[in-house]
């Protein structure tokens, strides 16, 4: 549908026409192997460090970037290396399926903890500093929550890891290029497709030190650690989508503060879910009294929104982020997301309101 009005940003975000352009010869006539010793897979080595680079200026320093095929391996990776089969985790309630999976996948002997959160969506400090304890390998927490966008105190949180003698793992993948990643994390997950790259590939920051075990057993490619052909075409994309991030990071902040104010006057009768401040405004997850969702979404098919995260969508199951904040089910049920960004304008959030509006007031 061409003229269909995209707010969804929290699954994945358009793919930036320079990260495209640059990807365009890796996928066609550049096609050696970065792996190889001829001067065509030197130069696509080189690009692929180039765009390594890219993606580590905006990361903390005194640390190193794997190229992986998504921040679900790359979460998978820090567990699997930091917990092994036994090892003691503790993550925030809210947090994402790919960190709570595969804590409870990889280190399946272990009893974890769940980290509670405030009815506002962020994490309570004083609770966690009383679970955290020295028994304690890791301590995950996202920087941006993926369904209600309330930003987490990951520094004060990786303050109580260190002290307890565990590694923190930030999953940075709707924060980075957006929000200062704390310089106190010891592993940070990250996406390309969520900064306007291409999806396929993700990355895991590892501070100096901290040492890696592989996921993936073969010809240990890439550092050593993961084994596998890295695609040329999609680190290029990524690392231009992080340039164009670093660059653009400001004048982006402004656009989305501007469609979030927009937002909030065109939902000003909905209930927003988690904070209203500590949030990042891109994010607008609210609710509205005798809404039908499912029947919405269906109804408005010229405006992409979402019922909650894509990763779970379809489920059948409450959110478990929302009822972590202590909603009941018939509350949480009532919940949609909207997410917006660079390539959103004015009129589409206008537009996407009326029609998201003049559904649910017809029910």
């Amino acid at each position: 549908m061409a003229d269909r009005i995209y707010l969804d940003y929290q699954a994945t975000t358009p793919l930036a026409p320079e990260a495209l352009e640059a990807m365009l010869p890796w996928l066609s006539e550049k096609h050696a192997n970065p792996h190889s010793s001829h001067s065509a897979g030197r130069e696509a080595a080189a690009m692929i460090s180039l765009a390594r680079d890219r993606v580590a200026a905006l990361m903390p320093p005194g640390g190193q970037v794997l190229f992986t095929g998504g921040a679900t391996e790359a979460i998978n990776m820090a567990v699997h290396s930091v917990c092994g089969r036994d090892g003691r985790a503790a993550y925030s309630a809210i947090e994402h399926a790919a960190v709570i999976d595969a804590v409870h996948g990889h280190a399946a002997q272990a009893e974890h903890v769940a980290l509670p959160v405030r009815d506002d969506g962020i994490v309570d400090l004083r609770q966690a500093e009383a679970l955290i304890s020295s028994g304690t390998r890791l301590v995950a927490t996202m920087l941006i929550n993926n369904e209600i966008g309330t930003i987490q105190p990951v520094a004060e949180l990786a303050d109580m890891a260190h002290q307890a003698g565990a590694l923190m793992l930030c999953d940075a993948v709707q924060g980075y290029g957006r929000v200062d990643i704390p310089h106190n994390v010891d592993l940070v997950a990250i996406s390309a497709h969520k900064i306007h790259g291409p999806k396929g590939i993700g990355a895991l920051w590892v501070r100096d030190g901290v040492e890696l075990s592989p996921l993936i057993f073969g010809g240990g490619q890439e550092q050593g650690v993961r084994s596998g052909t890295l695609s040329p075409a999609l680190c290029v994309g990524f690392g231009v989508a992080a340039k164009l991030a670093a660059e653009r990071r400001e004048e982006d902040a402004a656009h989305v503060r501007r469609l979030a104010e927009l937002a909030r006057e065109q939902f000003s009768d909905w209930i927003i879910n988690g904070s209203s401040e500590q949030r990042y405004p891109g994010n607008l997850n609210i609710r509205r009294e005798g809404l039908d969702v499912a029947r919405l979404i269906s109804e408005v098919r010229s405006v992409a929104f979402s019922a909650g995260s894509a990763c779970a969508s379809g489920s059948g199951r409450p959110s478990h982020v929302l009822s972590a904040l202590g909603l009941p089910r018939e509350a949480i049920t009532l919940s949609i997301r909207l997410g917006f960004g660079r390539y959103t304008s004015d009129d589409e959030i206008i537009r996407g309101a009326e029609l998201i509006n003049a559904a649910a007031d017809a029910q």
